[in-house]
């Protein structure tokens, strides 16, 4: 029977109603009967808390919860033994709302996709609801999040269906989305404040900013109430008892206006429609927010789509680095290594339903939201796992969304300028993409503003019109220019080639360009410099990259938005030279200066690194053209899944030329950078056109709109400026010119540490740490080993005088900072027929006017002896060949008698048995103090530090100057002259004391020695 027919707008009020009274009532409840009781927390109470959660307010406390509670249900619809699910608020109105969608927009997935959105969106709400944070606080916890998670596509796909002649719908749901997402910044950081560093009182601000996120939801929702008032919905309602076991509703709208079946039109046809209804419903058109967006919309989408493409790169980068954690920590394959393969997820693009979302506004805004709030947005947990699952997470997301834009999207360039973008910020930010997960607010981590940046981007994008947009490539091809006589031809059916070439081109670009200062490691030889600088050069790498981006827009077609009657044109020098980026000689360069980049060094080898860079950006826009044509004929799956495959691959081998010794099978790799890099460019010549009768029929460059050419150049423009400026930035105020701590004592302190690649215990970024410790213990010589940051597995710049050997010697590297010049110096491969390859550096520099070897190595591991032999066998000979001239070895140890006796050296402390793996060799100085101190949460081992009296020139310190016996005599710290004295501040132990976790340990107190006559009166004068 038919109990009555109402408006569907009634319900939407009811839901509204309902919704408020449960949250507000509770509230009112609960700081009226235990006030003190609900705003105590676990950090703090009354008075520095003073507002309730809403946790605490709806969960813990009789009787607002059970009020609570019951309003709910009263909004889910059972009542007793009659259920009517039509009168279900909540439920109704999402199936309402699916019906009245499905019938505005017959032909689109995004109706379905908020029907299923809005169930799991319900069913989480339920959950954390009923299951209160003190009944299962992870439960609730995570169901909550859930609902704030699924709330991202079903405020952003609602807002894309809230087109029609009703402004005011849109406008609101805008506005309380905007103030729904921004409002989660605060919260986040309220959050942590509280969660993490235990402040009092935060707790009360993250309350607020909870409260408001559930008033702007309810709000958001009630815009419900305008969808069926605008519509005329009315809802017949037929009940019977439970027990006859039946319940319907009647849906009842009135037919739209439309003449046409818009599913049915042509592409002409609907353009035409479009433009039609765009002149006579003009304010349909006209910006939601203010009449500026009508000049300023081109602009914030073009940023928009910058900033996602940033957000891609910063992850896809991201993504090796945090995984290599583990692999230092188990010198081994751990196994988080195949998350990499994270990169497949475009293999899903072969499921229609998959990629029907994945084209869709609603999904490229849920994919891009998603990748970002959790790639990027979990940067503050502790867990390296939770940070490794979560930039996983992002890359899974990021390479579905861009292999999608890449299947249909005219303007590869956005993608490009975004890479160029994640570029630059290494560059400014002293070589960390500022929003990686390694980084915090205190190493130069800058995640809340690229937050921020990334949830204005998915508004914009959520909220663009849908015209005028750039051509579809399908229109593109329709309209491309002709070459001679002939129609360019239509991409053959082939898949492979250009799903390899494209993986080849990814891990190259991310493998050499992904930071400017990479190039300049593959050619640096030392001092004197013969080639560029890592600090002053560096820009050199993406002013190429940006000159050969300019000549791509000069090459490319004109096209223009699809409503507009501008024909397509092709630039002059583009018609003389047709199709060049597939011509043979581009290819030819390409070899040329991959060839020059690996095996020269100095300017030669950093000008064929130019060469290459200009050579890949060059490349970039037509390879990825090629491989989109490819997906639409053959399947976005199969060419982008095998895409993602080939990189992998690549990433693998490429570390294994290095890696091999702790990995089965590596061996076949070891030290084949070459074969690397051949590899490389083999899977990207068949892109090029090898047969003279086609280069005139090619694929020509992808059409570039001449709107976005112009943001495209004037983007171009400021990163070069930037570039330009960036170390304008760093050294200004000017940077002191590097001195030692003790000039008048004439002290030189030399250190030596395993630093583990800059990353520490935690997973984080340990080179401020490093930095801050250094500068502490007044330390003027450090040697570093295991440095090479040059490798997309770690893919950051280093900042020292001399870098040791580049990536393309096989080696993970050894560093020497020095505060005094470096007058010379000669990099070393030590022999390693059984394990990898050592690296060495052997400098003199100019100690107070006196000429000091400074040698630094990493020898063999204990797995492979006869290196360790051979090794020490070579580095005595180093040693031997300077002397007499003074020299201090902080090193790797390898065979102790051979380094000593056949070296001509002295140890720091023969009777320190238990060094482990770092000890401290010298001739020609005088030794004046010992300390090992505590590796704290940098790395796994510790720093030891040796303090050594330069004599005076001249002075006669040679074998037999110094009785043996006297360089071994102890001393009391009182004993010699405060500047000898190491830092006080270091006194402690692990659970008092200390620098950040930094102590004096294994002797508790730094180890003093006997100051000769010569270097004692040298010090008083």
């Amino acid at each position: 029977m038919i109990l009555s027919t109402t408006k569907a707008s009634q319900l939407a009020r009811l839901h509204t109603f309902l919704s408020f009274t449960a949250f507000i009532g509770a509230l009112v409840i609960a700081s009226s009967l235990h006030y003190t009781k609900v705003v105590q927390n676990a950090v703090a109470g009354w008075p520095e808390e003073w507002f309730p959660s809403v946790s605490a307010t709806i969960g813990d406390w009789y009787p607002e919860r059970n009020i609570f509670q019951i309003l709910i249900a009263l909004n889910s619809g059972k009542f007793g033994r009659v259920i009517f699910f039509s009168m279900s608020p909540r439920f109704a109105l999402i199936g309402y709302g699916y019906l009245l969608n499905r019938s505005k927009f017959p032909s689109s997935a995004l109706p379905g996709l908020m029907l299923v959105t809005g169930i799991l969106r319900s069913l989480s709400c339920g959950g954390w609801v009923y299951i209160t944070s003190s009944d299962d606080h992870d439960a609730h916890d995570i169901l909550m999040i859930l609902y704030i998670v699924l709330n991202l596509p079903w405020m952003f796909g609602n807002i894309q269906l809230s087109r029609g002649n009703v402004r005011r719908r849109r406008r609101y749901r805008i506005l309380w989305a905007f103030r729904f997402w921004v409002t989660l910044l605060p919260m986040i950081y309220f959050f942590i404040q509280h969660k993490v560093h235990h402040v009092p009182g935060a707790y009360t601000y993250y309350a607020f900013c909870e409260w408001s996120l559930i008033f702007f939801d309810i709000l958001y929702d009630s815009v419900t109430i305008l969808d069926f008032e605008n519509n005329e919905l009315e809802v017949s309602i037929n009940y019977f008892l439970a027990s006859q076991g039946s319940h319907s509703s009647i849906f009842r709208c009135p037919s739209t206006s439309t003449d046409k079946n818009v599913s049915t039109l042509s592409a002409g046809e609907k353009s035409s429609l479009v433009q039609e209804h765009a002149e006579a419903h003009p304010e349909t058109h006209l910006p939601l927010i203010s009449e500026l967006l009508v000049t300023c919309r081109p602009s914030l989408s073009f940023l928009s789509d910058l900033y996602f493409a940033y957000q891609s790169w910063t992850l896809l980068t991201g993504l090796p680095i945090t995984l290599f954690y583990f692999s230092i920590w188990e010198l081994a394959l751990a196994g988080p290594e195949f998350s990499s393969l994270a990169a497949l997820s475009p293999l899903l693009l072969g499921f229609t339903p998959v990629l029907s979302f994945a084209t869709s506004r609603g999904g490229r805004t849920a994919l891009a939201g998603a990748a970002g709030a959790i790639g990027i947005g979990l940067w503050w947990a502790e867990s390296v796992w939770v940070r490794l699952g979560a930039v996983i997470f992002g890359v899974f997301c990021s390479g579905i969304r861009w292999a999608a834009e890449w299947r249909s999207d005219t303007q590869p360039g956005y993608h490009y300028v975004g890479f160029l973008l994640s570029s630059l910020s290494k560059h400014l930010n002293y070589g960390n993409n500022p929003a990686w997960p390694i980084l915090d607010s205190a190493t130069g981590g800058q995640h809340v503003i690229v937050l921020i940046l990334g949830f204005f981007a998915l508004i914009e994008f959520g909220t663009r019109p849908d015209y005028p947009f750039p051509a579809s490539l399908d229109e593109v091809q329709q309209s491309s220019p002709k070459v001679g006589n002939r129609q360019a031809p239509a991409f053959r059916e082939q898949w492979l080639l250009p799903s390899l070439a494209l993986g080849s081109l990814i891990y190259s670009l991310h493998e050499r360009l992904s930071d400017p200062s990479s190039l300049i490691a593959w050619s640096w030889s030392g001092f004197p410099t013969s080639g560029p600088h890592p600090h002053v050069h560096a820009p050199l790498t993406l002013l190429a990259q940006v000159l050969a981006a300019f000549l791509v827009l000069a090459l490319s077609p004109f096209d223009s938005p699809p409503l507009s009657k501008a024909p397509s044109r092709v630039p002059r020098v583009a018609a003389v030279f047709p199709n060049i980026s597939a011509h043979p000689l581009v290819f030819a360069i390409g070899v040329l200066s991959t060839y020059l980049m690996h095996t020269r060094t100095g300017w030669v080898g950093y000008a064929g690194g130019l060469l290459n860079a200009a050579f890949l950006t060059f490349i970039t826009p037509a390879i990825l053209q090629n491989a989109g044509a490819a997906a639409r004929t053959c399947g976005a799956g199969r060419v982008f899944g095998r895409h993602g495959l080939s990189g992998s691959v690549f990433l693998f081998v490429g570390t294994f030329t290095v890696a091999y010794a702790f990995v089965p099978g590596a061996w076949s790799f070891r030290e084949r950078t070459d074969l690397v890099l051949t590899a490389q460019l083999a899977l990207i010549a068949p892109f090029f056109n090898w047969h003279p009768s086609s280069l005139s029929s090619a694929a020509p460059l992808p059409p570039i709109p001449r709107v976005a050419r112009r943001y495209i150049r004037t983007t171009l423009a400021l990163i070069a400026v930037a570039t330009l400026i960036g170390p304008l930035r760093k050294s200004a105020p000017p940077a002191p010119t590097p001195a030692p701590a003790h000039e008048r004592a004439r002290i030189l302190n030399a250190g030596i540490w395993a630093v583990h690649f800059g990353i520490d215990n935690a997973g984080r970024d340990s080179q401020h740490a490093m930095r801050d410790l250094f500068r502490d213990l007044d330390l003027d010589v450090v040697g570093l080993l295991e440095t090479d940051l040059h490798r997309p597995v770690f893919g950051r710049q280093g900042s020292y005088m001399d870098i040791g050997p580049g990536p393309n010697k096989h080696t993970w590297g050894c560093v020497l900072l020095s505060k005094f010049p470096i007058l010379s110096s000669r990099h070393h491969l030590l022999p390693s027929p059984d394990g990898e390859l050592a690296p060495a550096i052997e400098a003199v520099i100019d100690a107070y006017g006196v000429n000091v070897t400074v040698i630094v190595a990493h020898n063999g591991q204990e797995e492979t002896p006869l290196d360790r032999e051979l090794q020490a066998t070579e580095l005595a000979r180093i040693m031997s060949a300077s002397y007499p001239d003074p020299l201090i070895f902080p090193r790797i140890p390898a065979p102790y008698q051979i380094m000593v006796t056949d070296g001509r050296v002295h140890d720091i402390n023969k009777d320190d048995m238990d060094r482990w793996c770092e000890y401290i060799f010298y001739r020609g100085v005088h030794r004046t103090a010992y300390a090992r101190v505590s590796r704290g949460s940098v790395t796994d081992t510790e720093l030891q530090v040796g303090q050594f009296a330069i004599p005076a020139y001249g002075t006669t310190t040679g074998e037999g100057a110094v009785p043996e016996a006297d360089l071994y005599l102890r001393a009391q710290r009182e004993d010699l002259p405060k500047e000898h004295w190491f830092p006080d501040a270091f006194f402690g132990n692990a659970e008092s004391g200390g620098v950040r976790g930094h102590y004096y340990h294994v002797f508790d107190a730094p180890l003093y020695y006997k100051l000769p006559l010569a270097s004692a009166s040298a010090s008083a004068q």
